[in-house]
């Protein structure tokens, strides 16, 4: 199954870490699982069931983990290092940021509607604690659980900042 996951999602290349690319594949596998999914399917599953875009979730995570890793870039190139970023931490975050979906969502006779877990326990929740489950940092479970309005006004690392902003971005630019 990780192979597969590599195919939809190139970038966990991207992070140099060995043991925190196998903790994203493994946090992927856990959730597709639980899931009921295929890796293949994550290339067909809406991004998100609020707005009818056409755009998959494998679509908006390759967003919001390039924008991520954009600002990164730009951060050293103009900044010199006077905002501090996590490489991987940043990348890991945006790969999982919305792995929880795999679990809110379900496909009932073609249709994709909340899956009756999700119906009462948001992605950012089930994310974190896949995330934390197989053993991935702090500072990623953090930014899973809270990229999105349920982080509300607590407190984000700089990299739980960025993935943020970067999928409010994709969200608040796509049209319903």
């Amino acid at each position: 199954m990780r192979d597969d996951i590599r195919k939809v999602f190139p970038e966990v290349d991207w992070i140099q870490d060995s043991s925190l690319q196998n903790s994203v594949l493994a946090a992927y596998e856990r959730a597709l699982r639980k899931g009921g999914w295929k890796p293949q399917d994550m290339t067909r599953i809406p991004f998100t069931l609020l707005k009818e875009s056409g755009l998959t979730y494998a679509d908006h995570v390759h967003a919001v983990t390039r924008i991520a890793r954009d600002v990164y870039h730009t951060f050293q190139e103009t900044l010199g290092g006077k905002v501090a970023l996590d490489h991987d931490i940043l990348v890991a975050g945006a790969l999982l940021h919305d792995v929880g979906k795999l679990m809110e969502i379900e496909e009932r006779d073609g249709r994709f509607q909340k899956s009756a877990e999700g119906k009462v326990v948001r992605h950012p929740f089930s994310g974190a604690a896949i995330a934390y489950t197989e053993g991935l940092p702090p500072e990623v479970v953090h930014i899973i659980g809270g990229h999105s309005h349920e982080g509300g006004h607590a407190p984000r690392t700089a990299e739980g900042a960025v993935v943020h902003h970067a999928d409010f971005i994709c969200f608040d630019t796509v049209p319903a």
